[in-house]
């Protein structure tokens, strides 16, 4: 029987969905992928399956392709038929969520995405860390926002969903673990308390044993 297929890279966004998965009990083969910065040739055999040569891409069962950690989140909830990680269309946290989710996805996770490697945006090499300096003080200021709307102990009070999924692999990454300790200590409690879950321990090793 075919299975899914999940293109990832140890400690990259691929981690989501990574963790969803295997909560969710689908079976599905892990593709690693080479370092899409430095690789031309792994950039080269991603763009076969994804044009933007990025992850987490995931195939289905039956060949169709998805990307955009967002999609995946909802594509998953769907075709499993379970609320463990999205509420439902009738659940009260509904609206939150999908608010949350899309903004994680639409303005923070895109402050990596220019910033990891600004010189595939910026031509001048003296201004690239200029650029990189201000989409980081950006990035800051965005997660002010999501700190101010958390809840405890889970981002939307006693549910754990997908968001805190997000919270908890996000905040391993720039500026890391101990800025969010310091500066948004409701953020860094939910990554504290998702560390502590048995079902996520899988996903954590393999991508962040080193962190």
């Amino acid at each position: 029987m075919a299975t899914m297929k999940l293109y990832a890279r140890a400690g990259w966004g691929s981690a989501l969905v990574e963790a969803q998965l295997d909560l969710l009990g689908v079976a599905y083969d892990r593709e690693e992928v080479g370092d899409l910065f430095k690789s031309a040739e792994a950039r080269a055999s991603l763009a076969q399956v994804n044009p933007i040569a990025q992850v987490p891409t995931l195939v289905l069962a039956d060949g169709t392709v998805i990307t955009e950690s967002a999609a995946i989140t909802l594509h998953l909830a769907d075709i499993s038929g379970r609320d463990d990680l999205v509420p439902g269309p009738k659940a009260r946290e509904r609206a939150a969520f999908l608010r949350w989710l899309v903004y994680l996805v639409a303005n923070v996770y895109p402050t990596f995405t220019y910033a990891d490697d600004p010189a595939r945006f910026v031509a001048a090499e003296a201004a690239r860390e200029p650029f990189r300096a201000a989409v980081d003080a950006y990035a800051l200021r965005l997660w002010g926002h999501v700190e101010a709307a958390a809840d405890a102990p889970w981002f939307l009070g006693e549910r754990f969903t997908a968001l805190d999924i997000y919270v908890g692999v996000m905040t391993r990454w720039r500026p890391r673990r101990a800025w969010f300790e310091a500066n948004t200590p409701k953020l860094h409690a939910i990554a504290r308390r998702a560390d502590e879950i048995p079902w996520l321990q899988p996903m954590v090793r393999r991508n962040f044993a080193r962190s």
